[in-house]
């Protein structure tokens, strides 16, 4: 079982800060100097990584790193407020990025934020990486091990014999066989949890260390909480999981999943939502999911 560790997005960027801003910046000689506190204190939410780097054409320039489990429309607008408050804090012109890890279904991504008030304009373009959309070749020739976690969702990554692979590369190298629960999370996606759970060789209850699945169901507990602080502690809880279960449906699923969450919302025991809510990280596909209801 692998051991605790700091599997944030600093963390995974951390490892070869040059491939990264390379790669998502696409300048071939930049070098990465400092990842920055992207926190600030005029908003509460903390930017995901923002690196100091420095290039000979462009010279010395912030890298703003923004990655969102499933893009959402409001994300145009703040990584426009992130790369102009990186701006003022560190008076260094800022080049965003917005990397997407998992499809949305027919979503058009905007490259660019704009609004316009009485004839005044403004306007902020970045770079959009779509996770899906990058082969899966990618981490391994660069390399670029920050990506190997994410190969079971990038394009032809889909199969077991790439993800073993992707496996062997974070085991052989104490700073990277942290991340396997993290590639064990989104090879559930594109797998059988049984042959997930065979090449990972432990529990797949161990997913639930993974920082994306947190990510999830800290999502689904907030909205939860809006949902039933006014409706009593009990009333509250059971929405609390309803709001997990929505979040993991779509997170996994998309639309479809989410078309299963009328026939959920009829169930009122709570032990048996959090039976559901196991079962919707370690299904398969949506078939799966209804031989459990």
């Amino acid at each position: 079982m692998p051991k605790p560790a700091d599997t944030s997005t600093k963390k995974l960027i951390s490892l070869a800060p040059d491939n990264w801003v390379r790669w998502v910046t696409n300048i071939p000689n930049i070098r990465a100097n400092e990842i920055l506190s992207g926190e600030f204190q005029w908003i509460s939410r903390e930017s995901d990584v923002l690196i100091r780097a420095t290039s000979p054409e462009y010279g010395e320039f912030l890298v703003l790193n923004e990655l969102q489990l499933r893009y959402n429309s409001k994300m145009p607008r703040r990584v426009r407020c992130y790369a102009a408050l990186a701006e003022e804090k560190y008076e260094l012109p800022t080049y965003p990025v917005l990397i997407n890890i998992l499809q949305t279904s027919d979503t058009v991504i905007p490259t660019r934020y704009t609004s316009n008030i009485a004839g005044l304009t403004a306007t902020q373009d970045y770079r959009v990486i779509n996770l899906w959309e990058v082969d899966a070749s990618v981490p391994f020739q660069q390399p670029l091990p920050s990506l190997l976690p994410f190969v079971p969702i990038l394009k032809g990554g889909d199969n077991e014999s790439t993800i073993r692979e992707a496996l062997q590369i974070l085991r052989r190298d104490e700073d990277l066989n942290q991340l396997e629960t993290v590639l064990a999370f989104f090879a559930t996606f594109v797998l059988e949890s049984a042959l997930v759970q065979d090449i990972m060789r432990w529990d797949m209850g161990v997913l639930r260390e993974s920082p994306w699945y947190q990510e999830i169901l800290r999502e689904g507990e907030a909205r939860g909480e809006a949902r039933g602080e006014a409706r009593g502690e009990a009333r509250g809880r059971k929405e609390a999981i309803l709001s997990n279960i929505e979040m993991s449906l779509e997170a996994k699923f998309g639309n479809e999943g989410l078309e299963l969450m009328p026939q959920v919302s009829q169930i009122t025991d709570l032990s048996q939502l959090q039976g559901i809510l196991r079962s919707v990280v370690l299904a398969n596909n949506i078939e799966d999911l209804r031989q459990v209801f």
